[in-house]
């Protein structure tokens, strides 16, 4: 597929996140994908493999944590596309809120994304995470 393919692909994959289409999700992505989120200390750290785990990551998500996400570039090169973002809000357990400025390195095979790696401010999360000695905020 093309660059520009490509990135409209992830836009629409984002987009689709934003709206919270599970099935839109699921069209875009591969049976196989795996989507490996850092760190530890915070509920969404780990890897995430197929469509089981795509919805388990999002299950998760959704349980944990409200986030407002926003893409701000994409530059793509091949059938690699990195996405500049920003994100905010707060995990649920805790109420602390967080503040992360992302990069998202995606490829895409076949008009489908096939791996997604995150590099995220896992300090960030993982203190929004954090219990302090007398429980939630």
């Amino acid at each position: 597929m093309s660059i520009e393919k490509n990135i409209q692909t992830v836009k629409d994959f984002f987009a689709a996140i934003g709206r919270g289409d599970k099935e839109a999700l699921l069209a875009l992505v591969a049976e196989d994908i795996e989507w490996i989120i850092p760190g530890k200390d915070w509920p969404l750290a780990g890897t995430y493999r197929g469509h089981a785990g795509l919805a388990d990551l999002l299950e998760t998500a959704s349980r944990s944590m409200e986030t407002s996400t926003e893409p701000r570039e994409f530059v793509a090169q091949g059938d690699r596309v990195l996405v500049v973002g920003f994100a905010s809000g707060k995990v649920k357990a805790t109420n602390k809120p967080f503040e992360d400025d992302w990069i998202f390195a995606i490829t895409v095979r076949g008009g489908r994304l096939t791996s997604i790696r995150e590099y995220i401010d896992t300090q960030a999360l993982a203190r929004a995470a954090q219990m302090d000695a007398s429980g939630p905020v």
